[in-house]
């Protein structure tokens, strides 16, 4: 897959993690074998899972659909070409700049 979509939200607290985990299995068995969850880490107060796809557009269509408006209120989400460092920002609209640390 030629994509990583990155989904990143706030996070610093044991609850954080659980949210984390079941966000990321929602996205396991809710993506459809076109977008594969490849993990997730967390870590300098955000989580971040990692997607990948060859329609990241796709990908983020589907995610909206399935996951808790409630995480997806302070999602983050871009993606880069796997050979490629340089993050497209998907959501929200008006972010300007994206990084994994």
């Amino acid at each position: 897959m030629k994509y990583q979509l990155v989904l990143q939200w706030p996070a610093s607290s044991l609850t954080d993690y659980d949210r984390m985990i079941q966000v990321e299995n929602t996205l396991l068995e809710g993506l459809g074998v076109e977008h594969k969850v490849a993990g997730h880490d967390e870590g300098s107060g955000e989580t971040n899972i990692f997607i990948r796809t060859d329609s990241p557009s796709a990908a983020f269509a589907r995610i909206r659909k399935i996951v808790d408006k409630r995480v997806m209120k302070n999602v983050r989400v871009a993606y880069r070409e796997v050979s490629k460092s340089a993050y497209t920002v998907l959501w929200p609209r008006d972010l300007t700049e994206f990084s994994v640390v």
